[in-house]
């Protein structure tokens, strides 16, 4: 059976081995700049409040409360999860992405989807999952197995794409040369695919900083549930501070980290935009085990909780809160997570466009410095909007849905621009130096030429935000204007006081409102660039 090739345009052919004139050698234009630098700022927020916390307290009583034992036992729980959680998405993300890749796994296509759906299910509903059927998961080694399997896709996905991407000659060569497969795979496969999986091991990582409600369920205590419980138990806003300034200073570590050991490696072609046919590697007796697997992963990942979620539907539980309206609460959390993705989308683009198309040093540190808001709990965002407001604008927008969707797109900021940036760096930018040529104003060739070439990414960008804006918890139990509830806020209500079964319909309509981007998601990842096939 043969697949029909499917590619964009070629742009003029260059040497096999001569690499493009970067894009960088123009200076940036002003506009462009300043654009990118105020949505800089604009992340920056957060941090200006906890440092201007931290002044108003005064460093005397906020620097005791880093340094006592409760610090060093909550900097311990978060980095050692971090770690086992990150080495176990990169393993299972990279090899899940080759299988479906690179092989001739029965499915394939169906498991393309399969495998991303996790993404889309909240990291709290998953801990919902597990904890309401097998009670003693829990602590470390349920923090560990929760976040793994809902957090894998976040490697999974650029490592895919980046095979997809990648020139599977170089690993003909290799064999050719009597490399063993193993050592190809490891020195080849995943060599081309390093940036990809590194990518998205900082995301995990971060990811992993930041949650809480999956903690708090599973009883694990960690930098944000302690921040949580610092500012809104024991209403001491030094120490949280204090907290959240660690946690920044470790996604900074984490940050600086991965941006001295990226390199200059990346995924190559014999020519630009070059479409290889990829014959699959074929399992033989691995093809069942295999298969087992990915069986197994996704029964895990998505049977467990959905399960429980199904069950407690059917069973049901007695509760004493008042009834809410399923119908209201998806309602605005459609419309605030969907307002968010457009928004952070937007925002996305003149960094994207600053980064990819005039690198420097300066554009480099703009936009890593974006990444720090993913360390940030929602709740410390939430806060430095309603400071912000309440100091600065006599509380105008607080509690409103302007303010929920602006701290939305905040805080996903990082995972639209990953979608965007990479749709941008696939972009011929000649494309758009023609248009320039036939004397077409910046914004015109923005518009006309532009745009249309990574609306794929955009759109791939909106679906991330929205996915994580749908399922978002602390933030907008802070920020959720009054009268409104969401899925995530109502659900919470009711997991808290344990009615399991009320609960349920706001996890599962949850679920289903993700599905969607989901598979949008999974699909955009699995055809650009188009897979490629050989006759069987």
């Amino acid at each position: 059976m043969t697949t029909t090739l499917e590619t964009p345009p070629s742009p003029p052919p260059q040497s096999a081995m001569t690499p493009a004139k970067p894009s960088g050698s123009t200076r940036a234009p002003r506009g462009l700049v300043f654009l990118a630098g105020a949505v800089a700022v604009l992340l920056l927020v957060p941090l200006a409040f906890l440092v201007l916390e931290a002044v108003q307290y005064g460093w005397g009583a906020v620097v005791p409360k880093l340094f006592r034992q409760l610090t060093l036992s909550l900097l311990w729980n978060t980095i050692s999860l971090s770690v086992v959680v990150t080495a176990l998405c990169a393993v299972i993300g990279t090899l899940a992405a080759w299988c479906v890749e690179r092989t001739d796994l029965p499915g394939r296509r169906i498991w393309a989807v399969l495998v991303v759906i996790p993404v889309g299910i909240p990291d709290f509903a998953v801990a919902f999952g597990w904890k309401s059927v097998f009670e003693s998961v829990g602590g470390f080694g349920g923090a560990v197995l929760v976040m793994t399997f809902a957090v894998y896709p976040l490697v999974y996905l650029p490592v895919a794409a980046s095979l997809r991407n990648a020139d599977p000659g170089q690993e003909e060569v290799a064999r050719s040369l009597g490399v063993g497969r193993y050592r190809t795979f490891w020195r080849v496969t995943v060599g081309q695919s390093r940036l990809a999986v590194m990518g998205g091991c900082v995301l995990v990582c971060l990811v992993v900083f930041a949650e809480y409600g999956a903690f708090e369920i599973l009883g694990y205590r960690t930098f944000t549930t302690e921040i949580f419980s610092e500012f809104n138990t024991g209403f001491d806003t030094a120490a949280a501070c204090a907290l959240s300034l660690v946690l920044v200073l470790l996604s900074v570590a984490v940050l600086a980290g991965e941006a001295a050991t990226r390199g200059r490696g990346g995924v190559s072609r014999i020519g630009p935009m070059a479409a290889r046919l990829v014959r699959p590697q074929p399992l033989g007796r691995a093809k069942v085990p295999v298969l087992g697997a990915f069986v197994v992963l996704v029964a895990l990942a998505l049977g467990v909780p959905l399960g429980a979620i199904v069950y407690w539907l059917f069973a049901g539980t007695s509760s004493t809160l008042p009834p809410a309206s399923v119908a209201s609460a998806a309602w605005h959390t459609a419309f605030y997570a969907a307002a968010a993705g457009v928004l952070s989308t937007v925002l996305a683009l003149p960094v994207a466009l600053l980064s990819v198309r005039h690198p420097s040093w300066r554009a480099m540190t703009l936009e890593r410095s974006t990444y720090l808001v993913l360390a940030m709990p929602g709740l410390v965002i939430a806060l430095a909007f309603t400071y912000f407001s309440e100091r600065y604008a006599s509380g105008f927008l607080y509690q409103s849905a302007y303010l929920l969707i602006a701290a939305y797109a905040i805080m996903f900021f990082p995972l639209a621009l990953v979608a965007v940036r990479s749709s941008v760096a696939r972009a011929p930018a000649s494309f758009e130096e023609i248009g320039r040529s036939l004397g077409r104003g910046r914004l015109a060739v923005l518009w006309s030429v532009t745009l249309p070439l990574v609306a794929p990414g955009l759109a791939a960008a909106f679906c991330l935000v929205f996915l994580e804006a749908v399922t978002e918890l602390t933030a907008t139990l802070v920020l959720i204007p009054t009268g409104a509830q969401t899925l995530s806020t109502q659900f919470w209500v009711f997991q808290t006081n344990g009615s399991y079964g009320q609960a349920a319909p706001y996890a599962a309509l949850m679920i289903l409102i993700a599905a969607v981007p989901s598979y949008v998601l999974g699909r955009w990842f699995d055809r650009l660039p188009s897979r490629a096939t050989v006759p069987k």
